[in-house]
């Protein structure tokens, strides 16, 4: 690959000057397209950050779930809110875990003691949500959380309507008081 009159590292492409850019003549870190500055941009001749499209100098709001926030993500990572989603895409699986036929397909695991196992894009977010069941009400708090879409992109159905509450506590949802009969 040419990289010609790049400064920093990890630049591909022309002219880059700051780190991890890809494409051309962008300034900052983490731009890909041309002509950008700024950071984390895509598309072309932006100068603000988080940017995608063409000719954007501010930060936009971000969208989440198919609708605009009025957050933006420079403030939404800095937030007590942010979840980081360390989506595992690769396993591994212990000799003791494996089946007789990935010993088959694993020669290696004689050497290893396993083998490194490539999850689908689903099974890796089964796999975190698994290690991360706690996180649940904290995903349902996201805005504009809608669990179609969840689900629809982990694989991971989360009921919204079927939530375990005490008789008290549907009382107090409602307002009322609950009254015993003898």
């Amino acid at each position: 690959m040419d990289t010609k009159n790049n400064t920093g590292e990890d630049n591909s492409g022309y002219c880059n000057s700051g780190d991890c850019n890809s494409g051309n003549r962008n300034s900052g870190y983490y731009n890909s397209g041309d002509y950008n500055s700024g950071y984390h941009n895509s598309g072309n001749y932006n100068s603000g950050n988080y940017n995608s499209g063409m000719f954007n100098t501010d930060e936009p709001f971000m969208r989440m779930f198919n609708k605009e926030t009025n957050i933006k993500f420079s403030d939404w990572v800095n937030s007590d809110d942010y979840i980081f989603y360390n989506i595992p895409l690769n396993t591994f699986i212990w000799s003791s875990e494996m089946t007789d036929k990935e010993k088959e397909e694993y020669p290696e695991w004689k050497t290893c003691g396993g083998y490194l196992k490539t999850l689908k894009y689903k099974e890796a977010w089964a796999k975190w949500w698994e290690d991360n069941k706690y996180k649940k009400d904290d995903i349902k708090r996201l805005p504009n959380f809608d669990a179609k879409i969840f689900e629809e992109i982990t694989g991971i159905k989360i009921d919204e309507e079927t939530e375990e509450m005490t008789m008290e506590e549907v009382c107090k949802a409602l307002g009322r008081t609950i009254k015993i009969k003898k």
